[in-house]
């Protein structure tokens, strides 16, 4: 029951009332980062797989600028994080807007983090089962190790979650979200400012 209902009326719920509580925050933030991003943009839209894989844009804030090389590459990921972006990102901050991706049904306050659709066909099929729920803000995963485990280690996580996706599970992930933000654990990646890429199973 839980599953099938009742989660989606407390996603929609609390994605309201945190919108409405929070949007000055979020107005403040994004004219700080329109500057500090240097024209990038404030907003990062990118098409992520949700439940079944369906494809929908999920909304964050954009933490990194858009500076190239001389020959127009794209600077790595470390070079273009700016103080500010760094400081929204430690703090999860730019995972607020996301609050209206939950509004619309794309995704639920809690479940596997929406991944690159270019993944798709590269899970096994026991690690595909992560898109049998929809995807979250914050998940089991990440508040094992986010961005500082192993692909594998985090698609185990994101399946063990599908097993057991209940109240007291996601309760419990709402109570472990909270002590990593404050103690800004797990950001990166143990050799890289975000994550390196998954490129299938070896």
């Amino acid at each position: 029951m839980y599953r099938a209902f009742f989660k989606r009326v407390i996603d929609f719920s609390v994605a309201l009332i945190a919108l409405l509580l929070i949007l000055p925050i979020l107005l403040v933030v994004a004219i700080v980062l329109y500057f500090a991003n240097k024209e990038a943009g404030v907003f990062f839209i990118q098409e992520r797989p949700g439940k079944n894989g369906k494809l929908f844009k999920i909304l964050k804030f954009k933490t990194m600028t858009e500076a190239r090389d001389a020959d127009g590459n794209l600077l790595p990921d470390e070079a273009r994080l700016t103080r500010m972006g760094r400081f929204v990102r430690s703090t999860s901050i730019d995972e607020l807007p996301q609050l209206l991706n939950v509004l619309k049904g794309d995704m639920s306050l809690i479940g596997p983090r929406p991944l690159l659709p270019q993944y798709l066909p590269l899970y096994t099929p026991e690690q595909a089962r992560r898109h049998e729920v929809r995807p979250g803000i914050t998940g089991w995963a990440q508040v094992h190790g986010r961005n500082a485990i192993s692909w594998s280690e985090k698609f185990r996580l994101d399946v063990w979650y599908v097993d057991h996706l209940s109240l007291r599970t996601d309760l419990r992930v709402i109570g472990m979200t909270i002590q990593k933000v404050l103690m800004r654990a797990d950001i990166s990646s143990a050799t890289s400012a975000t994550m390196e890429p998954f490129n299938g199973e070896n």
